[in-house]
């Protein structure tokens, strides 16, 4: 995998079993909505299983109990804000850290009892840069290979035909420092897929690049799953990219807040989403709730509203109050909607931000003394 894990290295990354039950209560929130696209995958048993998994740090919980199921062949999403806790369950499934409590399965294999066997079913591509950038891109791929025991003739086929399938064969022999931020982020899914695993996993795999090379890298991934049949994990905190998923999981301050397929979540909100900005926000929401009878609420200094016919009930609130509403929007839900839908505030708050910033400071500070 893109790490350079190998099998020998289990009991200096993993340690001693310590597993300490904590009560979890059920997440009634999470809905999972099966995939209408894909009838063929649902009745085929789950290549990943995460059940009650809990992880604490001193006195901070960043997981909370989180469940859900991976099918095979499947482009699965966690979408979270930053402290939502999807890198910590990233690092949990890629053998790189245990839980305080819960199981991860996956291809049939405990990530926590069996990290050194795993570690041989699944690549992973961490949102950091592991590749050599003075050696070529073949070079590269040569050393992943020797640390899956790859040797010889059967190494130098799969490297032609890993590189072939990257678009990259006629660059073997450069150096990566000559490549493009998206050509080296192939090379990175290269080296995770070089042993032919059943998952692999993503973290943020687009981060710092540009547009062009975060299309070309999705479609690579949408080749690997129908092509190859590889499950896809992949964390990321950008709405468009998740939209792109076959099913999502939504993270929250540790929960898990929803569940399914990005249409049919935005169609859990049905109708149309308002924003109303005016001179008194929560005035204009109170005026509007007391005539109107629905709910309306305040979210950075602009009045939302979630309401059927959006376009219809424009005419009827601004006539209701002249002069209060300067400007307004319509349009259909997004995953942006559906995440204030669960948790009662933006993808992106800034006062979630710091009060984020300021638990992990907290935690450092509290692990050095």
């Amino acid at each position: 995998m893109g790490a350079g894990l190998n099998k020998n290295n289990s009991a200096g990354v993993i340690p001693a079993l310590c597993i300490v039950k904590w009560p979890v209560a059920s997440n009634p929130t999470a809905i999972d909505f099966a995939p209408a696209d894909r009838p063929a995958e649902l009745s085929a048993p789950a290549i990943i299983q995460v059940r009650d998994v809990l992880h604490r740090y001193a006195s901070r919980t960043a997981l909370n109990g989180v469940s859900f199921d991976v099918r095979p062949a499947e482009l699965f999403g966690l979408l979270g804000p930053n402290g939502s806790g999807k890198t910590t369950l990233f690092r949990i499934l890629s053998t790189l850290m245990v839980p305080t409590s819960g199981t991860a399965i996956i291809a049939g294999l405990d990530a926590v009892r069996e990290p050194g066997v795993l570690r041989r079913h699944i690549g992973v591509v961490f949102q950091s840069q592991s590749v050599d950038p003075k050696l070529t891109a073949r070079e590269n791929l040569w050393h992943q290979g020797h640390l899956y025991g790859l040797r010889g003739r059967e190494l130098k086929k799969r490297i032609d035909e890993i590189l072939t399938r990257a678009g990259l064969l006629d660059r073997a022999n450069d150096r990566v420092e000559t490549f493009s931020g998206g050509m080296q982020r192939r090379i990175e899914l290269a080296k995770g897929l070089l042993h032919h695993p059943e998952v692999l996993l993503l973290d943020e795999p687009t981060t710092g690049l540009d547009p062009g090379a975060r299309r070309d890298l999705w479609q690579y991934l949408g080749i690997l799953r129908d092509q190859e049949r590889v499950s896809v994990i992949v964390t990321t905190h950008l709405m468009e990219e998740a939209g792109r998923c076959d099913r999502l999981a939504i993270l929250n301050e540790g929960n898990l807040v929803a569940l399914g397929t990005p249409q049919s979540l935005t169609r859990e909100i049905g109708g149309d989403v308002l924003l109303l900005e005016a001179r008194d926000p929560q005035l204009l929401a109170d005026h509007i709730r007391n005539k109107f009878h629905i709910d309306a609420t305040v979210m950075s200094n602009q009045v939302r509203i979630e309401i059927e016919n959006g376009h219809r009930f424009v005419p009827d609130v601004v006539e209701a109050f002249p002069g209060e509403i300067q400007s307004l929007s319509v349009s259909k839900p997004t995953l942006e909607d559906v995440f204030i839908h669960r948790t009662g505030h933006r993808f992106w708050d800034e006062d979630a931000e710091r009060a984020a910033e300021e638990k992990g400071k907290n935690t450092k500070k509290s692990t050095k003394h």
